[in-house]
């Protein structure tokens, strides 16, 4: 589905329609200094060149500059007929209504000059559908006279956590209860990441319960579900998804936190019915502890939800930094750890943050990422490179 947004509101979207240059870009030879338009041949004789004229930012083209004279000029300025080059201020002397380049400096024909459709031709594709729209893209896109532009539609993303255990945020927990933080966390990264989160109220512990909260659900493009994806006696979400009739795609995966999390596709409806030959809903159970349900998230839902988005490229983030410190651990899971990257030194450095198991919030609320450590090393030493999984 797509729809058309302001400018000023597009920033995070993705845009749905190719977008293409209205006029050469620039549209005019310009000059990128202020200084004196030129023909390179004569200033590189350092022979005074008589002024000519002047030509300022948003002022019509200009010239023809005369043989053996010189035309002031400013940053942003269109160079004038005639001159192919562009002398720095800085770099020039002037004297009685003349100016000549300094020795032994020297100009090559297109210094200081963006030559006319250097940048892009009228009607060429700028960037195409797909593209997640930044502050970059929207420079452009008005440049380009744009007032509004064509997007997908945010995805709905229904978010389900399941167990007794959860209580509202603004309840008054009981022993052995705890406020649902995972809701909420999850909506924000769907936001971050393009889509629409909806939170369902919390599902207990319950088949009759959780099936009722999936057809509730059936409405959205994407389901998480957090809890109920282990192997004990009240982990009901994959019996079910398969009485949904989903198709699983993987069940569990070699990671710490998160090993126990699900991917299936339940079956799209025609009329009345399930259709199993059609592509369904895509869902995932995700470990209920906030900290694998964040890993989780970024690695497996959040690369689904950009392409619901319209996005070419979603997959996880990562980055290379050096390690602060040694790392000591267990090889056979590829681990996770809530860490805090540096980014403000000569080359990122990043320190794992001490926690206590993936329900520790207040860990995972002082880091800014997740320090890998590759299953086949368990254990890493201070100054290697390593890779960061980003926020």
């Amino acid at each position: 589905m797509v729809e058309r947004v302001g400018l000023d509101r597009a920033a995070g979207r993705v845009l749905a329609r190719p977008l293409r240059a209205d006029r050469d870009q620039p549209p005019f030879a310009r000059s990128t200094r202020d200084g004196y338009a030129c023909r390179a041949a004569e200033a590189s004789a350092h022979r005074p060149l008589a002024i000519a004229g002047s030509t300022r930012a948003g002022e019509p083209p200009a010239g023809p500059v005369p043989p053996g004279a010189a035309w002031e000029i400013m940053t942003g300025a269109p160079v004038p007929a005639g001159a192919d080059a562009v002398m720095m201020i800085e770099h020039v002397e002037a004297v009685d209504g003349s100016v000549r380049l300094l020795p032994p400096r020297t100009l090559v024909a297109g210094e200081n000059i963006v030559a006319q459709g250097a940048q892009a031709r009228a009607g060429d594709e700028l960037f195409g559908a797909g593209t997640a729209i930044g502050f970059a893209q929207i420079a452009l896109a008005a440049s380009c006279g744009y007032p509004s532009l064509e997007v997908f539609a945010r995805p709905r993303v229904a978010i389900l956590s399941t167990g007794d255990e959860l209580v509202p945020v603004d309840a008054e927990p009981a022993p052995g209860q705890i406020r649902n933080s995972s809701s909420h966390m999850l909506a924000a990264q769907v936001s971050v990441a393009g889509g629409e989160p909806w939170v369902l109220p919390v599902a207990g512990d319950n088949a009759e319960l959780l099936d009722a909260a999936l057809e509730q659900a059936s409405e959205a493009e994407l389901l998480l579900i957090t809890g109920g994806v282990s192997a004990g006696k009240f982990d009901l979400v994959e019996p079910a998804l398969t009485r949904r009739g989903a198709r699983f795609h993987f069940t569990g995966v070699r990671i710490q936190p998160g090993k126990p999390v699900v991917f299936g596709e339940m079956p799209a409806r025609t009329g009345s019915h399930l259709n199993q030959n059609k592509n369904g809903k895509k869902c995932f159970g995700l470990p209920g502890n906030p900290i694998s349900s964040a890993v989780t998230f970024l690695l497996f839902a959040a690369p689904v939800l950009a392409a619901l988005c319209g996005r070419t490229h979603g997959g996880p983030r990562f980055a290379l930094a050096r390690l602060a410190h040694d790392v000591n651990g267990r090889p056979g899971l590829t681990r996770f750890l809530p860490a805090w990257c540096n980014f403000a030194g000569e080359a990122p450095e990043v320190a794992r943050v001490d926690w206590r198991g993936s329900g520790d919030l207040a860990a995972m609320a002082r880091s800014n990422c997740f320090l890998v450590v590759p299953e086949e090393d368990g254990s890493l030493q201070a100054g290697a490179a390593v890779r960061i999984l980003l926020a």
